[in-house]
This record gives structure tokens, C-alpha cells and sequence, in this order.
């Protein structure tokens, strides 16, 4: 067993969007066992974490849920170019409590204002990408004037799963994989893809040094492909 004082030395610190929680937390166990490496991790939304980084925190890899929060870390020159990657993709979900489940058609001729009497819970649409995916969605499909009033916005997405969960928002907003890892909601339906753009999450090193180049790289590891399938992200780029 490494001594404490060599593990710090050599740790790579995470930051992730908070979707990813438990597919980070799988691979850093297996990094760590591999590698004899800590991993340290920080999840929440990924406008927080962008932040952040710009404010100095010591992140040496982020991974962002959307692609505009990793420009806007490139445009400020703290992610170079050659150091992200598309990484994963998802796809957005309308979830309700497991025990009171909703009949909800994902097109422009439904009326949600019918079916969706209490609140709506997704991630802040100004900032948030699952809350930005969420406000194009439901402005593609003409819902947004109809559901804005029971809007509650949260600073990330597992925080709009949870309110679901709790049966605090009657519906929610949220990506297909955290739909997927609690028992306490049901997918009442799956935005069809043209209703936003795609979603899409880069890797980026905000740290070049070896320990950060190195996980960064076994995040596109066939291992990690398969941690990332098995919670129902698509993976977009894996090296062989």
C-alpha cells in the first residue's frame, strides 16, 4: 500500500458533470486499482464546475455535459484545443414518481398543461445544459409557455432526479441515465432528438501533466466504453 504522501502526490483530480457520478466513480475505482492512483473527484453542474476552474480550483481533467461550457474554458485558454474530445453522448428524458406515472405524447399536437398539474423540475436553462437542452425541447415541441409557470430550476441534474424521486415535482426533466439509476421514477418519454441539439460530452485537460494525461486517456479505454454502455451513455470516441 502507497503511503498517503505519495498517493497526493501523484492524485488526479476530477471534475464532472453530475450526470456522470456513478460511471466516474466505477472508473475511479478502477483506476485507482490499476494505477495506484487517487482520484479525486468533484461533481455538480457543469456551469459550476467551468467556473470554477476559471476561479483556479485544481482540476486536472473535466468533463462537461455540454460542449459550450468546455468552449468557454478553451476561449479563456485553460483547455487547449488538442486536449478535449467529444466523449459521450445521451439523450433527454420527461421522467415522473414511479407511483404516479403520467400518459404523455412527445409531439407538437399535446397539450402537457393537460397531464402536468404540479411542478416541473429540470436543471437551470440559463446555465445548467440538462436545463438548456430542456427550455430548446420544450420550445421546439411549443410546450415552453405552458409549462414555464411550474418551473423549478436546480443547480444540476441529479438535484431535479431527486425532487422527482421524492414526488416534490409531479415531472421532470432529466438525461436518459439518470432516469435509469433510480427505482423511484419511470420515463414517461423520450424528447425526440431534433427537438435540441445534440447532447454531447467532452473531456478536457485543464492540467497537462502526466497523471492527468494518463487518465484522461484511459477515459477513451476500451474498459472505460464498457462502465459507459453499462449505464446508458453512447460513447463517441474510444481509443483501441
Amino acid at each position: 500500500m502507497l503511503s498517503v504522501n505519495a498517493l497526493a502526490a501523484d492524485a488526479v483530480t476530477v471534475y464532472a458533470a453530475a450526470s456522470l457520478t456513478n460511471a466516474i466513480n466505477d472508473l475511479d475505482a478502477i483506476y485507482e486499482q490499476k494505477n495506484k492512483v487517487e482520484v479525486k473527484t468533484s461533481y455538480a453542474g457543469s456551469s459550476t464546475l467551468a467556473k470554477q476552474i476559471e476561479a483556479g480550483a485544481p482540476a486536472d481533467v473535466f468533463i462537461s455535459a455540454d460542449v459550450q461550457w468546455m468552449d468557454y474554458l478553451q476561449n479563456k485558454q485553460l483547455v487547449a484545443e488538442g486536449d478535449r474530445i467529444n466523449l459521450l453522448g445521451n439523450r433527454l428524458v420527461l421522467i415522473t414518481p414511479k407511483d404516479r406515472p403520467i400518459k404523455i405524447k412527445m409531439d407538437q399536437k399535446f397539450d402537457p398543461s393537460k397531464v402536468v398539474q404540479g411542478k416541473l423540475c429540470t436543471g437551470d436553462t440559463k446555465s445548467v445544459p440538462v436545463g438548456k437542452y430542456a427550455k430548446q425541447a420544450l420550445t421546439s415541441l411549443g410546450w415552453w409557455e405552458k409549462v414555464e409557470p411550474r418551473l423549478v430550476e436546480t443547480e444540476d441534474v441529479r438535484a431535479a432526479l431527486n425532487f422527482v424521486a421524492r414526488g416534490e415535482c409531479q415531472v421532470g426533466i432529466v438525461y436518459a441515465t439518470d432516469a435509469a439509476i433510480s427505482k423511484d421514477v419511470v420515463v414517461a418519454g423520450v424528447f425526440p432528438e431534433n427537438t435540441h441539439p445534440p447532447i454531447i460530452y467532452p473531456v478536457g485537460l485543464t492540467k497537462k501533466n502526466p497523471n492527468a494525461v494518463k487518465f484522461y486517456q484511459f477515459l477513451q479505454s476500451g474498459q472505460a466504453k464498457t462502465v459507459f454502455k453499462k449505464y446508458g451513455f453512447s460513447v463517441l470516441s474510444v481509443n483501441k
